[in-house]
Parts: structure tokens; C-alpha cells; sequence
């Protein structure tokens, strides 16, 4: 019930904050991940919530809405922890190579697929690290339900705008740390178990 509240409130959040930008001709979009730059780091904050139109918003509300319910399942803390280690640590890597591959112009990255992306591979490996059936089979349900867009976090070179491979890149990469990190009480205590 909380799960499914928090994501609601994220999205809706995420909605407010797109009329807001549409209201104000775009000044918000400004405030997204700027490689390189000291102040595009402020972006790796702002970036989740700005979307470059309603047809960008759309496009991220389902997975945001089944990805972050099913990431709340872990438990909440977990998925408070894992929301965090991606939004920075995903939010990082994409200052860090957002400029990276072909692109010889200023870049600014914006939109919640950095999370999403860091979701999705949060749900895909936390059964393996935790080795619970259901997360297992979680896990399962999510690759051919979602599996395919992990294309776009291929990387793509010498083509300029569009979509951040960059960010998803980072972001299902840090979604992949925080299962790590966040399945360690199931790991030390497997590895504290005598073996036969």
C-alpha cells in the first residue's frame, strides 16, 4: 500500500513538474545533467524530474509506475536505498561520459529512464544476489515484460541527441550496484552458513 503510494506521488510529482515547464516555455529543461560542467552537477539532482515534452513523460510513466512498485516489494528501505545509490551514482556516470560518444556540442540530460533503467536492473539481479524464488521469478517477469529496452543503453557513437544512452547506461549499471550493496545481509549470512 505505502509502495504503491510512493510511486503514485513520484509520477504525479513528475507530471507537476512537466506543467510547470510547459507553463514556463521550457526554463526547467536547462537544469538537467550538463557534462563536465561544475554546475551540471547540480542536474544529477534535477534530471529524474525534467522531461524535454509530455510525449518524453508519457513514454517513462508505465515503466516508472510498474518498475518502481515492484522495486518497493524488496521493502521500502531497500527501495529508498536503491532509488538513491541509482539517482547519484547513475546521475554521476552520466555527467562523467554524458559527452562521450560523437557528440562535439553541449549536451544537457534530462528525464527519469536513468532511474528507470537502474530499476529495471535492480529487479533483474536482486534474485540472483538475495537467491529468493519469488525475486528469482520477479526478476524473470520483468526481462521479457522490459528486456528489450535495454538496447537503447547500448552505446551509440558519432550520433548527437535523441535519446541518453549515456544515462541508461549508468543508470542499469548503478541499478546493478545497488542490488549488490542492498542483498548483502542474504549474502553474508548465506556465506555464515556451514556448508556440508
Amino acid at each position: 500500500m505505502v509502495g504503491g503510494a510512493t510511486i503514485l506521488t513520484f509520477v504525479a510529482l513528475l507530471y507537476l513538474v512537466e506543467l510547470i515547464d510547459q507553463l514556463t516555455h521550457h526554463s526547467l529543461d536547462r537544469n538537467g545533467i550538463r557534462p563536465w560542467e561544475a554546475d551540471g552537477l547540480w542536474g544529477i539532482i534535477w534530471a529524474p524530474f525534467l522531461h524535454g515534452s509530455w510525449t518524453h513523460l508519457f513514454a517513462n510513466t508505465v515503466p516508472a509506475l510498474v518498475l518502481g512498485f515492484l522495486v518497493t516489494l524488496a521493502g521500502m528501505s531497500r527501495f529508498v536505498w536503491a532509488t538513491v545509490i541509482v539517482w547519484i551514482v547513475g546521475g554521476l556516470g552520466t555527467w562523467l561520459i554524458g559527452n562521450w560518444g560523437g557528440c562535439r556540442f553541449e549536451s544537457d540530460h534530462i528525464g527519469a529512464s536513468g532511474l528507470i533503467f537502474g530499476w529495471l536492473t535492480f529487479l533483474l539481479v536482486f534474485g540472483i544476489f538475495v537467491r529468493r524464488f519469488w525475486d528469482i521469478i520477479t526478476g524473470l517477469v520483468v526481462l521479457f515484460a522490459y528486456g528489450g529496452i535495454l538496447v537503447s543503453a547500448v552505446p551509440v557513437l558519432d550520433k548527437c541527441g535523441g535519446v541518453s544512452w549515456q544515462g541508461h547506461l549508468c543508470g542499469a549499471l548503478a541499478g546493478v550496484l545497488a542490488a549488490y550493496i542492498l542483498s548483502g545481509p542474504e549474502r553474508k549470512a548465506r556465506a555464515r552458513r556451514p556448508t556440508t
